[in-house]
């Protein structure tokens, strides 16, 4: 595993990375002052990540491989799904994944998402429009909803 930071318009954003894979992308308060990494996923990771805050990219091409639960993953799978620039609710969420009734666990495992941004679970909402939760918090949430318009 390989890890290096970058900086994002919402501050630092630590990408874990395997092999061959992005396995995390997550927000930190502050980063260790580590090299510019040569591993190809993660230069292909900053690319992305750069061409998405310039508007200029809707989908990210990086491979991801999640570590979760195997309704987690199903969960994590269906949040990519999600077209740049829309939303939907945690209870459609929950019934795209087969889980109708499991709105709750779905809303769960959406916060759970290892793979902030790249694995766009900013994109579920409440059913009533309202933001509902985020990990990173709701002025983050809105301000990609808002990248995103």
């Amino acid at each position: 595993m390989e890890k290096q930071h970058y900086h994002s318009p919402f501050g630092w954003i630590e990408i874990t990375v395997t092999d061959d894979a992005v396995t995390a992308l997550t927000l930190v308060p502050e980063h260790n002052h580590t090299a510019h990494s040569s591993h190809k996923v993660i230069i292909q990771c900053c690319k992305e990540l750069d061409e998405y805050f310039a508007r200029k990219r809707r989908q990210f091409d990086v491979k991801v491989s999640f570590q979760g639960t195997d309704f987690q993953n199903k969960i994590w799978k269906k949040l990519q799904e999600i077209p740049y620039g829309k939303t939907i609710s945690y209870a459609v969420l929950a019934e795209s994944a087969g889980h109708p009734k499991a709105y709750r666990a779905a809303g769960s495992a959406n916060g759970k998402n290892p793979i902030a941004i790249i694995v766009p679970c900013h994109r579920v909402i409440a059913s009533d429009g309202s933001l509902g939760g985020y990990a990173y918090g709701l002025e983050m949430k809105k301000a990609l909803l808002n990248l995103e318009k």
